[in-house]
């Protein structure tokens, strides 16, 4: 099951005893905040989760899945994101 924005909203609105209103409007800012870094071509990197950077792909052949046809993919940005060894860790531990 995925982490909506919701999920987070109400999560901030329980541990930090916000309103639901202003729960929204943290998360919003935050997120802004990140896009605004990326579109830059800033990283984003949160001390003990990981690094959010924008990679540039090249024009590269493709092909169509359905149909089977030879095509030429634009170049385009991506966002990637690598994990902090800290994370890494507490996950391939699993919950303690």
């Amino acid at each position: 099951m995925a982490l909506t924005k919701n999920d987070l909203m109400n999560s901030l609105h329980q541990r930090l005893k916000l309103r639901k209103c202003k729960s929204l409007e943290l998360l919003e800012s935050l997120l802004e905040i990140m896009k605004k870094r990326l579109e830059s071509g800033e990283e984003v990197r949160i001390s003990g989760f990981g690094k959010f950077s924008v990679k540039d792909k090249r024009e590269r052949r493709g092909r169509n899945p359905q149909s089977g046809e030879d095509l030429m993919l634009e170049p385009r940005r991506v966002v990637t994101f690598r994990c902090s060894e800290v994370f890494r860790d507490k996950i391939n531990r699993g919950s303690d």
